[in-house]
């Protein structure tokens, strides 16, 4: 490699706030990356200086594997970079994460960067019109018979083609800087996603594409744009068999290291000469060419550690194309199920990265947090299609300004400028109060900033092209992939063996359907009952043989199923060059060749000799090799069918299609002679044909037959075949073999080709109505928008311009529908599975793993509760264990709820649907109801059965700012009926985080630590954790949300030395309503215990009710506490309430040890007397009343005791 080749600067690590290392050997390191030394500011120490004197006398290659480590409890050592055990690597990548690193000399080795430009790009598509789209949707649910049916209706002149062009980007420029972090804001729909795909060359082929998109100032087709970049949507797809840790290993392995290794061995020479000694740690870190230790790496950087070893399961990890070698990165709102504080530590250190290691990231994000929109250098705001600024942070305040535009104090900037641009929210943030409003359009705000001083800076440096004399030659990749050829099949191979052994199950259900199979030919077909005499002998054993093959043949059919569930995941990786299309099917072929051997050999084991084939030795084994072959065929053919279809549906009536005409025409149900002439090219191109042959001349040439001779017709065994249309020459089961030979190797080719040849099934068109055209027309250019006097209230405003979500007017309390509050309270919950096998095998020895450890709250009538944490803190594993979702694990604790039919008019205008009840859903992201309307929708679903305690996960993901915002009005509302409403929400900003009245917080380990009241503007969530001793108090502004987040971590644990779990248990919001509950629940344990010891107070309707309590306890909806004490009784049984005993008993306790209790507040701020009243009904003076009918009931149950016993004989 030449000199200036390996040129790349040593990288300057800085001294940040929280001392995080970037992803030095990841994606950018790992490419062309620099490599992370420092000279050591530290004192000199005699043992690590002759250590490292030692190592640079060894040779290159034998000095890049080796370091010095420092050891628990062992000091420094040298070390073997191979050899590193778990534990050495959690350790090391724990300190580089923390440590901070001071900045290093130059030794004269520059960063490859890239600079991604884009001038005059203009994206069109072609959406159908609604109204056509409604015409067909009852008969293209799939959107093929849509497009058959619309092409024939529009050829013959029947309808209009339906469709209308629409802009998605119009004519837009601008610079993706390197070393720089951009964030690319954005309302839905207005372009986003196609820049970011643009930008990554990636986009659809059918979208209409002009302007240019260089690197550097070099064009797409002179550099390979996938192995250069790497584009990370929104949603991804994983293979759920595989670990986190075996997807981003496999990830890592496939995307090589690119040229790291030749420009670490450089870099080290130079250090070596310059005599600068690296820092230990990192030096080990950037020696490590083992994949493994990235992904490591990236899993702490992402917070996937916790769960390395856990199956993916679903789509939700990104980190695959960080562990890569791009270094210019495009990110599609990869905050999506994440919290605040997870993007925060994730977009922190993607900064660092692009700022030490000159990298390119241009980043997505829905609603980023302050705090996380204060890490990125420059902004790029996009409205209707059109960049509205593009340029530092610092101006983009100032550019709104100028055009009449502020942002309201405790507003998130980024929520700001997402809803200026809407016409529907921008009068709120008028701040000319001396003139009267009136729309700015997009177009006027694009032609503003071309004026203003930073859109003009950026307009002179566009008509500047860039100097290609500048790239660095290893900034952009001209090879296809990263590794070699073999290397790639290697990896292909070992994850494939992997996924078989994880779907063992599979293989041995084939296995058990086969002897099944295999004994019920034994019993159809004994070799007792099967005589040589005739032909109807032969056509028996001939049936015999073709059960053999058919069952082969079906065998092979759960290729389909298992082959369409890789494809979207093989799709991605072969768009993102992983591996060529021949490296993911030769082993997903070769590796099931010994699956076939194996279950061929049971059945011909089983079938052969008791059947009675022919007893040669020979003929078994013949015999055998066909059934081998017809099952690798079949597999060949369904693998093929699965890559041609794509769709199960479609694959699956495909493969259906192939087995009929197999057997039709393979000359079993109809004989050779009897096909017609017409159909006989069939007969010749079936593959069951061939096998049919080969495996009757294998069997009636064999000495069994030689009987019967004629002097006309031969053997018996030739008359058979002649009867049946079958070849008799011996040559023919060779024929047989070489022709399934061959049609195996041409199914596994094909299968290859149409891998190779095809992509996924593309997504219906969006369809699009006249309204939503006009709506994007009008803000764009502003045209038909009447002019708002000074001092008019914005109807369309979801806020009152300080962004705040406020209540419901009471005056439309009317539409609250009829339903029973109900409060949910749960005591010490936890909840533990069984210790996943992976973790045992790294020496865990619990045979549990606790996920909620003891969690105790409630959650009230009338109240929006927020449940948060960080990821992985239990969130929604909580709520399925308190909805009893949890079908399988251990459940301990004690959840208490009590436990009416709505109207669909009332519940669309509860959620603000009426404008929308005749529109189609359609499907998502294709075409339908928006993102924030189906998060409507499904509230509507919910509420319609009218239940009385809602659980919603993350109501506001995905959403826009302005989205969220009328989603979570949507739930307000809700909460106003006074239903018990609980969210767990991830990242919310400070208007939707104090839209709740209460918050459940939990921690990392399954804990609560703070359950009680926010307060206005979160003052008592603020008050409850400033005062524990060393809390950093909240800044102006703030949002408290991050704040809480920040303050509780683990590692802030560590550095207070406290535990939050037991300073919330400690505490008095904690013993609050706790001691209160504990004091009714003891009440009613005596009670109960008394009741049910004297057995008087056992009455007919309770043993009716008895059966369906046990019924719902077991299914885990209750326990006994909340069904005999804070039971809400219906009208028509509360008769039956002033008739128990017990009922008055606990009145007359509880209201006489709580009722006239005014001086104690709990931690809403209710009184414990009101709240007794309020809750349960009970009130103090009418203790007399409880009391009397308490001795009431004893004289009563005594004289009907005497009587009965005098009246009735039994």
């Amino acid at each position: 490699m030449e000199e200036d080749s390996r040129r790349v600067d040593t990288v300057r690590m800085g001294n940040n706030p929280d001392g995080s290392l970037l992803r030095a050997s990841s994606s950018w390191c790992a490419s062309r990356g620099s490599n992370a030394f420092w000279s050591s500011a530290r004192e000199e120490d005699d043992e690590e200086v002759l250590r490292w004197a030692a190592i640079e006398k060894l040779p290159t290659y034998d000095r890049m594997r080796k370091g010095i480590l420092t050891a628990v409890g062992a000091g420094m050592q040298e070390v073997d970079i191979q050899e590193l055990s778990m534990q050495e690597r959690k350790c090391l990548i724990q300190r580089l994460i923390r440590i901070p690193v001071e900045d290093n000399e130059r030794v004269g080795i520059q960063n490859p960067t890239i600079e991604v430009r884009f001038e005059h790009l203009t994206i069109h598509t072609e959406p159908w019109e609604k109204g056509l789209s409604n015409f067909f949707s009852s008969s293209a649910p799939d959107c093929c018979e849509l497009f058959l049916s619309q092409y024939a209706l529009t050829a013959l002149h029947v309808i209009s083609s339906g469709k209308r062009p629409i802009s998605i980007l119009h004519d837009i420029s601008g610079i993706v800087r390197s070393n720089r972090m951009s964030l690319l804001l954005g309302a839905p729909g207005s372009g986003k996603t196609s820049l970011l795909l643009a930008l990554a060359g990636k986009l659809d082929s059918t979208l209409k594409v002009s302007g240019r998109v260089t690197y550097n100032g070099h064009d797409m087709d002179e550099f390979v744009p996938q192995s250069t970049s790497a584009y990370i949507g929104q949603h991804d797809v994983h293979i759920g068999e595989m670990t986190v840790r075996e997807t981003l290993a496999f990830a890592a392995r496939c995307q090589g290291v690119g040229t790291r290794y030749d420009m670490l061995t450089e870099l080290s020479r130079r250090e070596k000469q310059a005599k600068i000694r690296p820092d230990p740690d990192i030096d080990v870190y950037m020696k490590e060419g083992q994949e493994n230790f990235v992904t490591d790496y990236i899993l702490k950087i992402l917070g996937l550690d916790i769960c390395a070893d856990i199956m993916v399961g679903d789509s939700m990890i990104r980190g695959e194309m960080l562990v890569g070698p791009a270094n210019t990165l495009f990110m599609d709102e990869i905050s999506t199920g994440l919290d605040s504080s997870t993007t925060y530590q994730i977009v922190n250190s993607l900064r660092q990265s692009v700022h030490i290691l000159g990298g390119t990231a241009l980043i997505s994000l829905l609603q980023p947090a302050p705090e996380t929109y204060e890490l990125f250098d420059d902004i790029i705001l996009l409205a209707e299609g059109q960049i509205v600024y593009q340029g530092p942070r610092e101006n983009v305040i100032e550019f709104f300004e100028a055009t009449g535009f502020r942002c309201p104090d405790r507003k998130g900037v980024a929520d700001f400028l997402q809803e200026v641009t809407s016409r529907k929210d921008q009068y709120q943030y008028w701040c000319r109060r001396d003139e009267p409003y009136r729309y700015v359009s997009v177009n006027e705000f694009v032609a503003t900033f071309k004026v203003f001083h930073v859109g003009n800076a950026l307009g002179l440096e566009l008509e500047v092209p860039f100097d290609r004399t500048k790239n660095h030659p290893a900034a952009l990749t001209t090879s296809k992939f990263s590794i070699s050829r073999m290397e790639l099949l290697k990896a292909c191979f070992s994850r494939e063996w992997l996924l078989m052994k994880r779907n063992s199950f599979i293989y041995i259900i084939k296995v058990v359907q086969l002897m099944i199979l295999g004994t019920i030919a034994m019993t159809v077909f004994p070799r007792t009952k099967m005589h040589r005499h005739s032909v109807e002998d032969g056509v028996i054993f001939l049936g015999a043989m073709f059960l053999g093959l058919v069952t082969h043949l079906f065998n092979g059919f759960v290729e389909v199923a298992m082959s369409i569930a890789k494809l979207p995941i093989f799709y991605k990786q072969r768009d993102h060059l992983f591996y060529p299309s021949w490296a993911y099917a030769l082993p997903t072929w070769l590796l099931k060749i010994p699956i076939s051997f194996l279950e061929c050999a049971m059945w011909t084991g089983m079938t052969y000799y008791v059947i009675g084939f022919d007893p040669s030795i020979e003929r078994f084994f013949r015999h055998y090799l066909l059934l081998v072959l017809i099952s690798q065929m079949a597999s060949g053919l369904f693998r093929l069918l699965a890559a041609v279809g794509r769709d199960m549906v479609v694959a699956e009536t495909f493969g259906s299609f192939a087995q009929i005409a197999l057997l039709i025409l393979g000359g079993f149900l109809i004989a050779r002679n009897n096909i017609k002439t017409s159909w006989i090219w069939g007969y010749w191109s079936s593959p069951l044909m061939y096998a049919q042959n080969a495996i009757a001349v294998n069997e009636f040439l064999g000495n069994s037959w030689q009987v019967d001779k004629t002097e006309n017709n031969g053997t018996l065994g030739v008359q058979i075949l002649k009867a049946r249309g079958i070849f008799v020459e011996p040559n023919w089961y060779w024929v047989g073999v070489g022709a399934l030979l061959g049609y195996i190797m041409i199914f596994n080719l094909l299968f290859v080709l149409f891998l190779d040849w095809l992509g996924p099934l593309r997504k219906c068109q969006t369809i699009v109505s006249e309204e939503e055209l006009r709506e994007k027309h009008v803000n764009r250019t502003g045209e038909n928008v009447e002019l708002l006097p000074l001092g008019t209230d914005c109807q369309n405003s979801p806020s009152d311009g300080s962004g705040e979500i406020t209540r419901a007017d009471t005056k439309k309390r009317g539409m609250v529908l009829p339903f029973t509050p109900l409060t949910i309270t749960f005591d010490n919950i936890k909840y533990s599975v069984d210790m996943p096998q992976e973790m045992k095998d790294k020496g865990i020895t619990e045979d549990r793993l606790l996920l909620l450890k003891g969690v105790s709250g409630a959650f009230r009538p009338g109240a929006l509760t927020a449940l948060m944490g960080v990821s992985g803190a239990g969130k929604m594993t909580l709520l399925d264990v308190l909805a009893g979702r949890k079908t399988s694990g251990y459940i301990e604790g004690d959840i208490y709820i009590s436990g009416w039919l709505m109207f669909v008019e009332e519940v669309a205008k509860l959620v603000e649907l009426m404008p929308l009840r005749g529109a189609l859903v359609g499907l998502p992201g294709v075409d339908g109801l928006s993102t924030e309307q189906r998060k409507r929708l499904t509230i509507a679903v919910e509420l319609v059965a009218n239940p009385s305690i809602i659980f919603m996960d993350e109501p506001t993901s995905g959403l826009d700012a302005r989205a969220a915002a009328i989603v979570m009005r949507t739930v307000r509302n809700t909460v106003d009926t006074g239903r018990t409403v609980v969210c767990t929400i991830h990242q919310p900003s400070i208007d939707i985080f104090e839209a709740f009245d209460e918050l459940f917080l939990l921690k990392r380990e399954g804990e609560e630590i703070y359950v009680g009241p926010l307060g206005h503007k979160s003052c008592h969530l603020i008050k409850y954790f400033e005062g524990v001793r060393g809390v950093k108090k909240i800044k102006d502004g703030y949002n408290p949300a991050t704040w809480m987040l920040e303050v509780t971590t683990l590692a802030q644990e560590d550095i207070l030395g406290c535990n939050f779990a037991e300073v919330y248990r400690n505490s008095d919001l904690y013993r609050g309503k706790r001691d209160l509950f504990d004091a009714l629940g003891s009440m009613y344990a005596t009670v109960l215990l008394i009741g049910v010891q004297n057995g008087l107070t056992v009455q007919p309707i309770a043993e009716v009710e008895r059966t369906v309590f046990y019924r719902e306890k077991a299914a885990g909806m209750y326990s006994a506490l909340p069904y005999a004490f804070a039971q809400r009784i219906p009208i028509r049984w509360i008769w039956y309430s002033w008739t128990c005993p017990v009922a008055w008993t606990l009145y007359g306790l509880v209201a006489s040890q709580f009722g006239d209790i005014t001086d104690v507040k709990l931690e809403d701020g209710e009184i414990v007397k009101d709240f007794i009243n309020r809750f349960f009904g009970f009130t103090h003076d009418h203790l007399g009343y409880a009391a009397t009918a308490v001795v009431g009931f004893t004289v009563l149950f005594s004289f009907m005791f005497a009587f009965s016993i005098k009246v009735f004989n039994f």
